[in-house]
């Protein structure tokens, strides 16, 4: 391909880009090192990159298909290294993978990584992983298999043993603004009376004191400082750096933290304006040098915040966002066995623009945080935040009577009763105290199949955390290693049970209904219009308050989904007449004013 092509998309953007990076930073000067710097970039990806880029911008919606399956993974868990997941391409292919999210294995130190979100650089691999040689060839496998791979790219801080925080530590003034440096707490104080802390149990304050006395922004833990992107080459250097990562085939950048990236005292130092000026240009630059590319944004916030990273029609940030309201919602829902918050925020899901594409996923490497609608909650059923959260973190750690649940808090704070949550979605629906017990094990395994259910009933991407279709449990060991006992995240980050994978094929085992369940859903969801990403999409009135009901429309296809989040029977009661099948089980239906659904059950009902 000529450069022409590189010419023709940059014609596209250009007036927008420079007007965007020049009212950002007003200097031409650095603006046309910024388009030289997208130049040699382009000019350095390969031609099978740039094949697939020409047939990904030929076909726009080619990741909004309905078939399309993620999962993601840490490599060391799942394989060893990078050679190592190559291997078993064959097993995620089995699995219906066509999107692998490798969570972060970019350099970083041992013991001060936070999972190696402390990236100390940006080009090199951790050297247990293997090579950046290792990325590009398992890049260059995943293409030809079809199988879009993604990354994470850690935005707004690097490890304080990056080069330029050792230049800056080291006193060179070029490097010190890359960061935010002050010579005594003054400022830091003013600014931290506007910041809520990240981490207020295990990290407190924004703000890190160095040996020589000098100050540094640390929003995160104290071996991560946040880059100051009001300084050009730092997003000059960052954009370069995620360009390096997409010509070694990375289909997917998962921006990290997006909504932190830029600082202005006396604000809250998030979600600011010029966050979404960056997140415009980092998707113009995409298109400009690799258009096919997707960008993730991780932003961990409510609905009303989550949104505008999307950006508009006209023009748009972020292609993918995730669903965290409704992950989260999904589990408060199961423990309260009440779907009321679960409907009104879905009514709110399904009223945005159908060109929104989220990411919906029940687990991940991640905490579960209670950012509920506690207004609602508290109008709705007089609950207290504090006692509501308390309920929760009791019932999914096995504390609460009867409840079969195993997790493990995480970042407790007693004084504000603010705990969130770590486990797996078997041990947290069940699996793990079943152990034994027939009767409960059948309980468990229903439950986490409607739960997977529901995440791929979602329109958008659905997400699987490695592990999970095979009903890997929490492991407990992490608590005998120095290294991560003083996080309980680890508890879902265990190795992967490949003895118990063997057991996938026999459907007489825990992992064989499991494993073979959940690819009977994702066959039909493969299958069916009604689950196209573009669909009509509604929340029905269940006639029961533990049921959810939604409503898909594709053309003439209508496909009602239910689900049972009580922990009894329960009769829902849909506005339908007429016949309806059971695309799971083949019941067939002469209307849907009484459906009975099993505890913790659902059923996939299309109108025939």
């Amino acid at each position: 391909m000529s450069a022409s092509a590189f010419d023709r998309r940059l014609a596209r953007h250009f007036d927008e880009l420079k007007w965007l990076y020049c009212e950002l930073y007003r200097d031409e000067a650095a603006f046309g090192d910024f388009l030289e710097m997208l130049r040699l970039c382009w000019a350095e990806r390969k031609e099978p990159l740039r094949d697939q880029d020409a047939r990904r911008e030929a076909d726009p919606d080619w990741y909004r298909r309905r078939d399309l399956l993620g999962m993601m993974l840490y490599v060391s868990a799942f394989a060893g290294n990078l050679k190592g997941v190559e291997e078993k391409l064959d097993y995620l292919r089995e699995c219906g993978v066509n999107y692998l999210h490798l969570m972060p294995l970019l350099e970083s130190p041992r013991g001060r990584s936070d999972g190696g979100y402390a990236v100390s650089d940006f080009r090199k691999v951790r050297p247990d992983l293997g090579t950046m040689e290792d990325l590009e060839a398992l890049g260059d496998a995943c293409r030809r298999r079809g199988v879009s791979l993604c990354l994470d790219f850690v935005m707004n801080h690097t490890s304080e043993d990056h080069a330029w925080a050792k230049r800056a530590r080291a006193g060179e003034a070029e490097y010190r603004d890359r960061y935010f440096f002050y010579d005594s707490w003054d400022i830091p104080r003013e600014i931290e009376k506007t910041v809520p802390q990240v981490f207020p149990t295990t990290a407190p304050g924004s703000f890190t004191e160095l040996s020589d006395g000098s100050v540094v922004m640390t929003n995160f833990y104290p071996y991560q400082w946040d880059l100051n992107y009001q300084n050009p080459a730092v997003f000059r250097d960052m954009t370069e750096n995620l360009l390096y990562l997409t010509n070694r085939g990375i289909d997917v950048i998962r921006l990290d933290a997006i909504p932190y990236i830029w600082k202005e005292p006396g604000t809250d130092c998030r979600n600011l304006p010029q966050v979404h000026t960056l997140a415009r240009m980092l998707r113009m630059v995409t298109e400009i040098v690799c258009p096919g590319v997707l960008l993730l944004g991780e932003v961990v916030m409510e609905p009303a915040k989550v949104a505008p990273y999307f950006g508009n029609r006209e023009k748009p940030e972020c292609h993918m966002l995730y669903n965290v309201t409704t992950m989260a919602t999904t589990w408060h829902t199961l423990a309260a066995g009440d779907a009321s918050l679960l409907k009104r925020q879905m009514e709110t899901v399904c009223g945005l623009p159908k060109d929104f594409l989220f990411l919906n996923y029940l687990r991940c490497h991640d905490d579960i945080g209670w950012g509920l609608d506690y207004p609602w909650l508290g109008q709705r059923f007089g609950l207290n935040e504090v006692a509501h959260k308390k309920y929760l973190n009791d019932w999914f750690t096995g504390r609460w009577p009867g409840s079969p649940s195993r997790g493990e808090l995480y970042n407790d704070d007693p004084r504000l009763g603010d705990a969130r949550l770590c486990g797996t979605t078997a041990s947290l629906c069940g699996l793990e105290a079943a152990e034994g017990d027939p009767a409960l094990l059948e309980r468990a395994i229903a439950c986490d199949l409607t739960l997977h259910a529901w995440m791929l009933s979602q329109s958008g991407i659905p997400v699987i955390y490695s592990g999970d279709e095979v009903g890997r449990l929490n492991d407990w060991s992490y608590r005998e290693d120095p290294d991560k006992r003083e996080d309980s995240r680890y508890i879902h980050r265990g190795d992967f049970p490949w003895d118990l994978a063997e057991r996938r094929k026999d459907p007489d085992t825990c992992q064989g209904k499991l494993f073979q369940g959940l690819r009977r859903l994702e066959e039909i969801r493969a299958g069916e219009p009604c689950f196209d990403a573009r669909a009509e999409v509604r929340v029905e009135e269940s006639g029961s308050p533990q049921v959810l009901a939604l409503c898909r429309r594709s053309g003439d296809r209508e496909l009602v989904c239910l689900f049972n989040f009580g922990g009894d029977f329960a009769h829902a009661c849909v506005d339908r007449d007429g016949g309806y099948r059971d695309l799971v089980y083949g019941t067939r239906w002469n209307g849907l004013r009484n459906v009975e659904l099993w505890p913790n059950g659902f059923s996939w009902l299309l109108r025939e």
